[in-house]
């Protein structure tokens, strides 16, 4: 049986870390302050934006919302980005994603200043991760690494398997692995015998989208699993990519869905913000 990774231990010890470091902050009269940008009625984003608001308070954080209309047009929203870019008390700019379809999503996320994309999305932010000089690292990958280092798992020499390509997660995790000296492996709708891929690995990340689709039965035993996939399974309960049950019966160490990934990248936003602030 392998130990749960409980990802809202993790995340609240890190708020206290990013509290201790905004209080510093604010004593030499800085106050770390985000900027909210939320386009639309998502309901799923708008619950997004408020869990961030809530940490953000817990933290010390100021956060300033611009909730713009579902019609807002992509230059109405670049004219946002550059005033905000230009605002010196302003330390993150977070855009809530997806934004509506007549939205040039790729314009908008260019157009943040990279010294303010505490997101960590921006192409010089995903280049400096590449080079191993990184300014902001994804906050989703970065509460990953977290979660192993809470673990315990040796990296360095281990094979690790990333399954999932996307720019938000598998790619800058499969580089955080490789600077952690990792062997790493990235899997994908294209890759021939997963089941074989994870049979070997000693860690998998596991980013897909696809409820339950990694079942137990293939994990190495022992091995560590970070389940970051959110879904909606048959029964409408929330569950990962991961078939925990059968998992947990092999793996050394896996973490749940909910409580395992998603309070660490909101733990890991702030933990950006407050970096940036150290360099105001």
């Amino acid at each position: 049986m392998g130990q749960r990774i409980d990802g809202r231990a993790v995340s609240k010890a890190l708020l206290a870390e990013v509290a201790a470091s905004v209080a510093k902050h604010q004593a030499r009269g800085v106050k770390p302050t985000l900027a909210v940008v939320l386009v639309g009625d998502d309901p799923a984003s708008a619950v997004y934006v408020r869990n961030k608001g809530k940490r953000a308070a817990e933290a010390g954080i100021a956060t300033v919302d611009h909730r713009l209309g579902a019609d807002t047009t992509t230059g109405e929203l670049l004219a946002l980005i550059r005033s905000l870019n230009d605002d010196a008390s302003v330390d993150g700019i977070l855009v809530q994603l997806p934004l509506p379809p007549q939205v040039d999503a790729d314009a908008v996320l260019l157009a943040i200043d990279p010294a303010k994309d505490v997101d960590g999305f921006h192409p010089e932010n995903l280049g400096r991760l590449m080079i191993g000089d990184p300014r902001f690292v994804a906050c989703t990958p970065l509460g990953c690494m977290k979660l192993l280092e809470s673990a315990g798992t040796e990296l360095s020499g281990a094979r690790a398997l990333v399954i999932g390509r996307s720019t938000i997660v598998g790619k800058p995790m499969a580089q955080l692995l490789l600077a952690a000296n990792a062997t790493v492996t990235t899997a994908h709708s294209r890759t021939q015998d997963l089941a074989e891929e994870v049979g070997r690995a000693d860690v998998v990340i596991a980013a897909v989208g696809r409820p339950k689709m990694i079942p137990g039965a293939w994990i190495k035993p022992g091995a560590t699993i970070i389940d970051v996939g959110i879904n909606r399974g048959e029964d409408g309960k929330l569950c990962g990519d991961v078939d925990f049950d059968g998992a947990l019966e092999r793996a050394g160490a896996i973490t749940p869905v909910p409580g395992g990934v998603g309070p660490m990248t909101i733990a890991c936003l702030m933990h950006n913000v407050s970096l940036a602030a150290s360099r105001r």
